[in-house]
């Protein structure tokens, strides 16, 4: 695996502690999207960038720096996948749509953008976060199915391994 690190948008902790996780079960490295700066993106091959879902849809505050930061980087030869987190209960109309946002811009940026996940087996009405049928990312719902995360989880990461 290339150079890899993980990056979480978190204001509860259940963004951050699935990235620990991810970032246990890959033997990288976690951090918060404050720390996040072009040395950052520079330095690593691979970003899995994760973010919780708030109000109407929109992202974890600290991320809307870290979206300028990613702007402002050359994202060209970068491997990048999302992670989301969200209430499919409370907000079945912007489930994970947080996503969608930092989706358009390292898809803008050039990034190789892996790790599309199917809708089946989640119960939401709509999201942003669904471009062509598929999550543009791992959707999460641990408040509703946390018994789900975990396997979500690991098969998500041996769809993307092969990439990273």
């Amino acid at each position: 695996m290339k150079k890899t690190i993980i990056v979480y948008g978190s204001s509860t902790g259940t963004c951050e502690a699935i990235a620990e996780k991810i970032a246990d079960k890959l033997g990288a490295k976690a951090i918060n999207v404050t720390d996040l700066n072009a040395g950052v993106v520079a330095d690593n091959d691979n970003l899995l960038l994760g973010t919780s879902t708030w109000g109407a849809g929109e992202l974890q505050d600290d991320w809307y720096d870290g979206l300028e930061v990613l702007k402002g980087t050359d994202l060209g030869g970068k491997t990048v996948a999302l992670f989301g987190c969200g209430d499919a209960d409370s907000y079945p109309d912007t489930f994970c749509g947080g996503m969608a946002e930092i989706y358009n811009v390292v898809k803008d940026g050039g990034a190789n953008i892996v790790g599309a996940v199917a809708t089946d087996g989640y119960t939401f009405d709509d999201s942003e976060a669904v471009v062509d049928g598929q999550f543009v990312g791992l959707a999460l719902d641990d408040v509703n199915e946390y018994d789900k995360t975990e396997g979500r989880i690991d098969a998500w990461l041996e769809q993307i391994k092969p990439a990273l």
